[in-house]
């Protein structure tokens, strides 16, 4: 499954907070881009950005002087960032979530930008829906959990980290298509007939006492 540093933009311009808006427009202008990202001044700084949204609502709109006016007025800081090892979908969702439609991509440094074109463009939605993948995985690591249960006996410990990856898979799978969980799992038919392995689950569970 792609991640985000298999689409970001690594080309990625940069600007300071003190520049003036005028500086930040010739530069998206000259560059031909949507969105800059504001410098951060130390290691405990945050880093900021500022789009054509916030130059158009903020300045454009109320006839304010771009020569004058600086990128700290109008700039989104903190603002969202992107870890390069996210899943493209996860991507896609926060933005959904948090209106923004461009963000830097980070990690200790600035690597990228990616933004809804990058995904829409980039992404491999179409030809690898991500809800088909996981119901496929899932099915996978239900047969591979009864073979290693009868293999091994159901309350080995191959047979319940087993489990645990169906039981992730499921859930993942569930979130993923917005639906509440079946009745009955395939782990719980498991335990039906296999009822030892809770007890097993629950001990493991439980601190231990010094």
């Amino acid at each position: 499954m792609l991640k985000a540093s298999d689409i970001m933009t690594q080309d990625v311009a940069t600007i300071r907070g003190s520049a003036t808006v005028a500086e930040a427009v010739k530069l998206m202008k000259f560059k031909n881009l949507r969105a800059l990202i504001v410098t951060v001044r130390n290691n405990q700084d945050a880093y900021g950005i500022v789009t054509h949204t916030d130059v158009v609502n903020k300045v454009v709109a109320y006839g304010k002087d771009a020569e004058t006016m600086r990128v700290y007025e109008i700039m989104t800081k903190p603002c969202i960032v992107i870890n390069p090892d996210l899943g493209v979908e996860y991507v896609a969702r926060l933005f959904a979530l948090t209106g923004v439609r461009i963000a830097p991509v980070i990690k200790g440094e600035l690597l990228g930008i990616v933004s809804e074109a990058d995904i829409l463009y980039k992404g491999d939605f179409l030809e690898n829906p991500k809800v088909p993948l996981l119901r496929r995985e899932l099915d996978k690591a239900i047969t591979e959990a009864i073979a290693i249960s009868k293999a091994k006996g159901a309350t080995s410990q191959e047979c319940i980290d087993a489990w645990a990856l169906v039981e992730d898979l499921e859930a993942e799978a569930t979130y993923q298509e917005g639906e509440k969980s079946p009745d009955t799992t395939p782990f719980q038919q498991f335990c039906l007939d296999n009822p030892e392995i809770l007890s097993v689950r629950h001990e493991q569970a439980e601190p231990s006492i010094a």
